[in-house]
């Protein structure tokens, strides 16, 4: 492995065009990364151009990351040998977090590459941190059934566990499913369960609201098709 081979982790806005929430080591770091993986090369290309309106795309390589298939792993290990610092980038938030990039960023640890993971924002971390839910002890679980009745007894098992660690469950759901996961949780959960529903975080119409499951069905509201993070806590 060329000893000069490193991999940046890069994180994207959540909220588009809030580049704001992105510190000065992005842009420098992006100002001359050449070579890219990308959840979407289209996005890629256009945050690139948002950052840097004087950069010239076409000089730039990117592999899109295939839903099905997974990353080209192989060219990973070529651009690693031939010494070319890669860059690693999903739509929004941060690479390998509920996003594409950890069979990658295995492949670069395996080769002995320098792991750089860039300041940036998490839609996970700040619905937890403005939740007022246990951050001491958490577990994201991805996406929940969608069939029932594996949906039901994966909530019910979510909170059974919840209660008996004293930990706050995170989960994320397809933007058009908000309510119908809403549903499911007033339905399956018990009264006294604190439910945290985050959306659409750093715009600026965010919504970060945490009450009781009692409290959410006295005025249960209608949420919009907008990416949301779940978090609740028995």
């Amino acid at each position: 492995m060329n000893k000069h081979a490193r991999v940046y982790l890069v994180p994207i806005p959540i909220a588009e065009g809030i580049n704001g929430t992105l510190s000065s080591q992005v842009l420098d770091v992006t100002s001359g990364l050449k070579h890219y993986f990308v959840e979407n090369i289209r996005t890629a290309r256009r945050f690139l151009r948002s950052i840097h309106p004087t950069i010239v795309i076409d000089d730039i390589q990117f592999s899109e990351i295939d839903k099905h298939n997974g990353p080209e792993l192989g060219l990973l290990r070529k651009w690693l040998k031939e010494g070319h610092v890669v860059g690693i980038m999903s739509e929004s938030g941060c690479p390998g977090i509920a996003d594409p990039g950890a069979e990658l960023i295995a492949v670069a640890q395996e080769n002995g590459a320098e792991i750089i993971p860039l300041v940036g924002p998490n839609s996970l971390i700040l619905a937890l941190m403005a939740s007022g839910l246990n951050g001491q002890s958490f577990c994201f679980n991805g996406y929940l059934p969608v069939k029932e009745p594996a949906r039901s007894q994966r909530i019910k098992h979510l909170e059974q566990q919840s209660k008996k660690e004293m930990q706050t469950q995170l989960f994320i759901e397809t933007p058009y499913r908000n309510n119908n996961m809403l549903d499911d949780l007033l339905k399956n959960c018990q009264n006294s369960t604190r439910l945290c529903i985050a959306q659409n975080i750093t715009a600026p119409n965010a919504s970060i609201k945490t009450k009781s499951m009692a409290e959410w069905k006295k005025n249960k509201p209608t949420l919009e098709k907008v990416p949301a993070v779940f978090l609740f806590l028995a």
